[in-house]
């Protein structure tokens, strides 16, 4: 990931003052919440895939720059609604927005920001982009509702956890490997599929990285154990139920189902899933997805930056948070 920050150095500052001016706003609230918004920016991997791809295949141009903003500003908007659903309190370690100003101005200020977006998009022309991202949305929602009607009922299969992490997590993953060579691709068309395959493999790799991090017997982040208390189904949990016997495994979904379960529940369930050998199998289906996209991205020339992307892949493997 260093690689990849110092040689987009400049295009990453440029990046950040024109994020910030396009998301002000002359409501002085609404402009506090976009500031504080920036302030406790992430890794920004969306926009810095978008500008990796583009430097890896040309230049990057005004177009490349907003549609990096596009898919940060659209990323950030989920991340906003998302802490209502889940009335979380934190994000990144600061408070969320509801924490700080209660569910309807998070609210609002999430729908700000997906409008602010589109129509940076659409002032512009950029109709590309404004495609790439409406599919991104589309599959997200789809998927954020199949993993709610799931959890209701712990039905999930492997079937569906992949077709639930392609759309959550993949399809913003790949949109974004994909604006970054939207002008090169009305040459090469082949290369938007090139990018979005890259893409969808490295986003299924880094949520089953995410959903190992959760079994973590030493987590730092999000509370341990998170998703085993709303009763999600992941890959480490979905290899251990195949490997437990009939009777373990009718303990351990009950324990889950349990509206009244204990840590001690959640302790014994992450216990279970590290003997059993689920989290390395999962650890295992992750390497090859994160082979799956680097295999892709040495189809490329010879490069720096080529360099810098399988650095990239690499750290969104061995993160540890």
């Amino acid at each position: 990931m260093r690689l990849a920050q110092q040689i987009l150095e400049n295009e990453l500052n440029i990046f950040n003052k024109k994020m910030e001016a396009y998301i002000s706003s002359p409501i002085s609230l609404l402009d506090y919440v976009m500031r504080y918004i920036i302030r406790r920016k992430g890794k920004q991997l969306r926009p810095l895939l978008v500008l990796l791809s583009a430097k890896m295949h040309g230049e990057i141009s005004d177009t490349i720059y907003r549609a990096a903003a596009c898919v940060e500003i659209l990323h950030t908007a989920t991340l906003v609604h998302d802490d209502v659903v889940d009335n979380a309190m934190e994000r990144r370690g600061f408070f969320s927005i509801n924490a700080l100003w209660k569910n309807k101005v998070a609210i609002l200020a999430g729908d700000y920001l997906l409008s602010k977006g589109m129509l940076l998009a659409l002032e512009h022309k950029e109709f590309t982009t404004l495609e790439i991202l409406s599919h991104a949305v589309k599959k997200m929602s789809e998927a954020e509702l199949l993993q709610l009607e799931k959890a209701r009922n712990f039905s999930a299969t492997e079937e569906i956890y992949f077709d639930i992490i392609k759309g959550k997590t993949a399809s913003l993953i790949a949109a974004a490997c994909m604006l970054g060579v939207q002008e090169q691709a009305t040459q090469q068309p082949q290369l938007l599929q090139q990018m979005y395959a890259l893409g969808e493999s490295l986003g299924i790799a880094f949520q089953i990285k995410d959903d190992i991090l959760d079994y973590s017997v030493n987590w730092i982040g999000k509370p341990k154990g998170q998703d085993i208390a709303d009763k999600k189904l992941t890959l480490p949990l979905i290899y251990t139920l195949e490997k437990i016997s009939p009777k373990e495994k009718k303990s351990v979904v009950e324990k889950i189902k349990n509206k009244r379960k204990t840590q001690q529940d959640i302790k014994y369930i992450i216990e279970l899933c590290h003997q059993s050998g689920g989290i390395d199998a999962a650890h295992q289906t992750m390497l090859s997805y994160a082979e799956k996209s680097k295999q892709i991205v040495l189809q490329f020339p010879p490069s720096l930056t080529r360099n810098a992307f399988e650095q990239v892949i690499q750290a969104m493997t061995e993160r540890k948070l």
